[in-house]
């Protein structure tokens, strides 16, 4: 089974979407560290508020990850999972709104076509961070486009997309975006 290598994943675009840390690679490596100085500090991805949309076998090795990074974890599901501890959220906008970072592991069904619309992506909100392991479908892409343009969302890790190996342009020069071709 892929969970731990899918979870990995998940944690690993959380970190390095916090952290920025494919721009300050680029930083690096395009020379501009010596003109420019010391890059700019990111954000922490630890001791914040993990929210996870999906409690399966993948949610739970996320969850335990989380965790393990001082994080604490809540999660929305279509009911509550007994043997997890972490706090549900009937409601994924209220999750979203109560998270720092929004993973997303749930399969792409009719009904969870663009289950994260532009309400949860707007609750998350411009210092909220949203990973995308599980389908494209599943999250609005062009309400997710649009908020991280404005700056309504504050970043975007990302390893699938709607049209698939098709990637919106505009997420390539967005230095709070990583983005991965579905290796998950």
């Amino acid at each position: 089974m892929l969970n731990d290598d899918v979870a990995d994943l998940a944690i690993a675009l959380m970190i390095m979407t916090a952290r920025r840390l494919v721009a300050s690679d680029r930083y690096v490596r395009t020379g501009k560290w010596p003109q420019g100085g010391e890059y700019p500090l990111a954000q922490k991805a630890s001791g914040k508020r993990v929210g996870i949309l999906g409690m399966g076998r993948i949610g739970k090795e996320i969850g335990k990850r989380a965790e393990a990074m001082n994080n604490t974890v809540a999660y929305h599901s279509r009911r509550k999972v007994a043997d997890v501890s972490w706090q549900h959220y009937p409601d994924l906008v209220e999750l979203a709104r109560n998270s720092d970072f929004l993973i997303v592991i749930i399969p792409a069904t009719s009904e969870t076509n663009k289950i994260v619309s532009r309400a949860v992506i707007e609750a998350l909100g411009p210092g909220g961070i949203l990973v995308n392991v599980a389908r494209g479908a599943v999250v609005d892409e062009d309400a997710l486009v649009e908020a991280l343009k404005s700056g309504k969302l504050g970043g975007a890790g990302l390893d699938v997309f709607v049209n698939e190996p098709q990637v919106p342009d505009v997420l390539f020069g967005m230095d709070n975006v990583v983005l991965q071709p579905h290796v998950g």
